[in-house]
């Protein structure tokens, strides 16, 4: 085919130019400036673009301060995998575009004055996938809060599991789960803040088994795609897989603008019981203190 009767790819995401950035559902140009006042929304119609780990952190926690644990794990490339790229080319194109070594950010900081563990997915990394070295430091995240009994706090933005992993990366389904149940035992809160998308593992493990699961507005949630259910000849409902469709159906317990989540959560974790630490304790860390004690590691296994 010549190369003038090719139709055009379909967009993946939002165009931009550095400057400018056209909203992907009302098509009116956005100035970057004026997106990072409303946290990445657009003004017109409300529309939830996209946003990555660190700046999704900046939004929720006070100050936009926080300690970062375990930021030198880093995937092994146990199967030596390669399908169009090296999986250890992926991983270093991740890496270059995202300043992370893996998907997962887990940080400790405070939410209106509440000290918690965060977790936050970065989709630009691998399409935020989980493979051995998400599962381990949400373990880890999770283990801190259980050790602190402080609340837990993840905020999902994945396509599923890292498929260049293998059965290594579905078994951090259970190994998350498990940890997750033991969290739940010792009555720890545990929230969830499902964004667009959350789909796959990440779905079907534990972004539904929080104690109250929140989304963004318009944020697709589910496990496999629609287009993939439709082939078994199923006729989908207008919205399906769309966060206020969920929480028609029960699935998720909230839908919250992104500019009212921080205040929301804190009311929510109040709610289930978290109270400020004494008085006399320190602020969290700058998040630029990465922490001296987390170093480079590698994890081959689950």
């Amino acid at each position: 085919m010549a190369w003038h009767t090719k139709t055009p790819a379909p967009s993946t995401g939002p165009e931009s130019s550095g400057l400018w950035l056209t909203c992907p559902q009302c098509s009116r140009v956005l100035r970057d400036q004026d997106l990072a006042t409303t946290l990445r929304v657009c003004s017109s119609c409300g529309h939830h673009l996209p946003l990555g780990a660190a700046a999704r952190l900046r939004t929720l926690l006070d100050d936009g301060r926080w300690i970062e644990h375990d930021a030198g794990l880093a995937s092994t490339d146990p199967l030596t995998f390669a399908d169009r790229a090296p999986y250890r080319t992926r991983l270093q194109k991740g890496s270059a575009l995202t300043g992370l070594r893996d998907a997962v950010i887990t940080a400790t900081g405070a939410i209106d004055g509440l000290t918690i563990e965060a977790v936050a997915m970065e989709f630009g990394f691998i399409g935020g996938s989980l493979g051995v070295v998400g599962g381990e430091k949400i373990t880890r995240a999770v283990d801190r809060s259980l050790a602190q009994r402080r609340p837990l706090v993840v905020v999902c933005a994945s396509s599923g599991a890292r498929v260049m992993e293998g059965t290594l990366s579905l078994v951090q389904m259970a190994k998350v789960s498990g940890a997750l149940g033991r969290l739940d035992r010792a009555r720890v809160p545990y929230l969830t803040v499902l964004t667009d998308p959350t789909t796959g593992a990440v779905a079907a493990s534990l972004a539904m088994l929080a104690d109250i699961t929140v989304a963004e507005p318009g944020a697709r949630i589910g496990f496999a795609p629609p287009q993939v259910i439709a082939q078994g000849g199923a006729r989908l409902p207008r919205g399906f897989q769309r966060s206020e469709y969920l929480l028609e159906h029960g699935m998720v317990d909230m839908v919250v603008d992104r500019r009212e989540l921080a205040p929301t959560l804190a009311r929510l974790l109040r709610f289930l019981g978290a109270t400020p630490p004494d008085a006399g304790a320190s602020d969290p860390p700058s998040s630029s203190d990465r922490a001296a004690a987390d170093s480079p590691l590698d994890l081959p296994l689950a």
